[in-house]
């Protein structure tokens, strides 16, 4: 199969930071995924979403712990 991994974060920092972690922890998955478990790197992209998509409120240290994740979509 082929995945997209789509980082995100929670609230905290600014809209451009938020985008560039979020990237970032997309891509340190996807890193891991092709160098630990050896998947293919042409089966996998990445993309970060920052803080646009929250599954829980923000306003929280609870929410924010869980909007701080990555999300593995079948393609």
């Amino acid at each position: 199969i082929k995945l997209n991994i789509v980082g995100h974060t929670d609230a905290d920092g600014s809209d451009e930071s938020n985008v560039t972690l979020s990237k970032n922890r997309a891509e340190a998955v996807k890193n891991a995924l092709v160098s630990v478990y050896g998947i293919s790197a042409d089966r996998l992209s990445s993309e970060g979403k920052g803080e646009a998509e929250p599954v829980a409120d923000n306003n929280s240290a609870q929410g924010k712990a869980q909007n701080r994740r990555v999300e593995f979509i079948k393609l």
